[in-house]
């Protein structure tokens, strides 16, 4: 018998708990679905933000006037265009050297 509480039965039908399904970290499987989807959004967010930025300052003032209300000058959309680039680059390089690195912990752990 195992000393873990999950793995605890009474002999009487009737002082049976109901223990929930748990992963092996000892957390719901519910939160392991929420935990991937926030990962794959993770890398979502920025390649989208890259993938639909336009190229020319002046069509970024015009997307951000006609989606917020507010006007910018062209080279305050030039510096926000390039802030959104560096941003959503660097996001993706954090992201991808997080995935080697648990890359290659796994696989020297199986080693």
């Amino acid at each position: 018998m195992s000393a873990h509480h999950c793995c605890e039965v009474s002999a009487n039908t009737q002082d049976r708990k109901t223990v929930a399904v748990k992963t092996a970290t000892g957390r719901p499987k519910g939160l392991a679905f929420v935990r991937r989807c926030l990962e794959i959004a993770e890398w979502i967010i920025p390649g989208a933000v890259l993938s639909l930025l336009p190229k020319c300052p002046a069509c970024l003032a015009a997307y951000v006037a006609i989606g917020t209300g507010i006007g910018l000058t062209a080279s305050t959309a030039a510096y926000l265009r390039t802030l959104l680039v560096i941003l959503s680059a660097a996001s993706l390089l954090y992201l991808a050297t997080r995935l080697a690195w648990r890359f290659r912990s796994h696989v020297a752990a199986r080693t």
